[in-house]
């Protein structure tokens, strides 16, 4: 009966709601409510006399600057408010409604329906509440007008009371932040967080916190994301959100065993407080097993359409036959060449009528268009054609495509980047095989191999740090020009595998050579590794290279909250944008390291 009243009302309140804005007067109302509104209350005519003075009294006027024109409740022995001409207890005052009526059921209806200038004006006015802002833009998000959600979802952060905002409030703030994330109004992202995180409700804060940490995951910024993620504890100590949150920034840290151990401690935690849903009591066992497995079935999950021919591709990778050999050659240089072959020419043609986008063949990383909008295409496809996989050209379109959605997510690399990365270690095998000499980008169709290396390495660096380093280190010897700029992530693997008498023979190999302009991050990891090893008047000596380099990256990595520098891509040598890259990228390790950010604000202060 419930289900049925509830369609019912929505059915006469949109009804009704088209015949107030004839003229926004009561008397056009009620007689629409005599002549049409009693068919959509199973012809219930009493019904629909009484129902009709309950809505106008909710429904806000534009003649009126959106406030409503409510009625006066007659007395039992009254006229009756819907000009009968009766007694209300002979009128209206006799049904009973089969059902509750939102008290912003008409509000929440005129915002589903205005455009323009008077949506704009209703909004402004500041007198919508906030459940049936709430709702509206709810409805618009799900039905995927995002201007308009964004619009009135602003709306009920910009006037109405925060710290009276329902609980209903933390999905509609959530979805605000990923329409500014989506339609790139970052500006308005960071402004909305740090507002909510000044004055917001408490539940809002921990939320935010926890949104706030995750995108400094997505940016590779460690150091803020555990500062983010510390005041969330605090804000929501008790908050199921959090045991997924610390589980993955302990992976992205590299500290498995650490984020296995605390998975069992929230899970420990939150069972005995017994009130979790047994979703969520599932979820925190399966975290507590395995982290990194539940967090790559929980993402492939929430892949919606892709979900099902992503675990396909993963049993694909799992049981992949052994890479066929390659043709390698010597050039008349000396140098060692990768040859396509016919078979794999013809393989490679089959994949890229279903894959489409191309390889753009003058950047490490890239292709002419985004393939993940046709990959219910294309997945299916490769998995029902897994000899595909042995032209390198096709692992190479497959590496970087995972690389560019997955490559971040440390707990995906088991699954899909280590299977492709024994396929491609083996064929490098094949290649020094053939005896010493370079392998160079531009030689025959070296880049193939080499691009899908650097593909791989990005996409184990987080997850499998080790063998990521190995290949990074492969592809290296091969290619001692380092067209892929792999030196700089080797150092910084060293430096967070505590190998610092390797990174720092490292840092000061490259350092040694003609380059005017050397990477930041070169510079800075010989300071840290000399730091590490205790030789400190080197290490000062180090960092006088670094400020002669960039003045603004001692000041940047000691900081604790500096403003962010935008930009994407190599940033210009000296620049802040080089200060902030590098200080998202390693300060969590300077951190970590006992002193290391207190003698560098010393330094700072000579």
């Amino acid at each position: 009966m419930l289900a049925v009243w509830v369609e019912q009302l929505l059915g006469f309140a949109s009804g009704a709601l088209k015949a107030i804005r004839q003229d926004e007067r009561y008397p056009t109302l009620m007689a629409w409510a005599r002549d049409e509104g009693p068919a959509l209350v199973g012809g219930d005519l009493a019904l629909a006399q009484a129902l009709a003075p309950e809505l106008w009294s909710q429904t806000p006027l534009a003649r009126l600057d959106f406030a409503a024109e409510p009625l006066a409740r007659p007395g039992r022995n009254e006229p009756c408010w819907c000009d009968s001409g009766r007694k209300t207890k002979h009128c209206c005052g006799a049904v009973s409604l089969p059902g509750h009526v939102p008290p912003h059921l008409m509000w929440m209806l005129s915002l589903r329906d205005w455009k323009g200038s008077t949506l704009k004006a209703a909004l402004a006015s500041g007198r919508a509440p906030a459940q049936a802002l709430l709702e509206a833009g709810l409805i618009a998000a799900e039905s995927g007008q995002r201007g308009r959600a964004q619009q009135i979802l602003e709306s009920l952060f910009e006037h109405g009371d925060w710290l009276t905002l329902p609980e209903q409030a933390e999905p509609a703030f959530e979805i605000l932040i990923d329409l500014y994330q989506e339609r790139g109004f970052h500006r308005k992202r960071e402004a909305l967080l740090d507002a909510v995180l000044d004055r917001g409700p408490l539940f809002l804060r921990g939320v935010a916190l926890e949104r706030l940490c995750l995108m400094h995951l997505d940016n590779d910024d460690l150091d803020s994301a555990r500062a983010a993620f510390v005041r969330a504890q605090q804000a929501l100590p008790d908050s199921p959100t959090l045991a997924y949150i610390e589980a993955m920034l302990l992976l992205h840290e590299g500290h498995e065993q650490e984020a296995a151990e605390r998975s069992r401690f929230w899970f420990r935690r939150l069972a005995r407080q017994g009130d979790l849903d047994p979703d969520q009591l599932q979820f925190l066992a399966d975290l507590a097993e395995n982290p990194g497995a539940t967090l790559a079935d929980q993402l492939l999950s929430a892949e919606e359409d892709l979900a099902e021919p992503l675990v396909a591709l993963q049993a694909l990778l799992e049981s992949l036959s052994v890479a066929p050999r390659l043709e390698i050659r010597r050039g008349d240089d000396g140098g060692l060449e990768y040859h396509t072959t016919a078979r794999e020419d013809t393989l490679f043609a089959a994949w890229q009528k279903v894959f489409r986008a191309r390889v753009e063949s003058d950047a490490p990383m890239g292709f002419d268009e985004d393939p993940w909008p046709h990959a219910g295409e294309w997945l299916p496809a490769l998995c029902a054609h897994p000899e595909w996989l042995d032209a390198p050209a096709v692992v190479q379109s497959l590496a970087l495509a995972l690389a560019s959605r997955f490559g971040s997510l440390p707990w995906m690399a088991p699954s899909l980047f280590e299977p492709l990365s024994s396929r491609l270690e083996r064929w490098l095998e094949q290649v020094r095989a053939e005896g010493e000499g370079p392998f160079l980008w531009d030689s025959a169709d070296n880049a193939v191999l080499l691009r899908t290396g650097l593909a791989l390495v990005v996409g184990m660096e987080r997850g499998a740090r080790a063998r990521s380093r190995e290949l990074a280190e492969r592809l290296l010897t091969l290619d001692d020009e380092d067209s892929l700029g792999l030196r700089e992530l080797v150092l910084d693997q060293l430096l967070r595998e505590g190998r610092d008498r390797a990174a720092l023979a490292l840092s000061e190999r490259e350092l040694d050579g003609d380059d005017e302009t050397p990477p930041l991050g070169l510079l800075m990891g010989r300071v840290l590794a000399l730091y590490r090893l205790e030789r400190r008047d080197e290490a000062a000596e180090a960092l006088g290279v670094v400020v002669r380099h960039n003045p603004h990256a001692v000041a940047m990595l000691c900081a604790d909250n500096p403003r962010p520098v935008g930009g994407e891509g190599v940033a210009e040598p000296g620049s802040r944008a080089e200060a902030w890259q590098y200080r998202t990228l390693m300060r969590d390790q300077w951190r970590t390291t006992h002193g290391a950010l207190a003698w560098l604000q010393a330094r700072l202060a000579d």
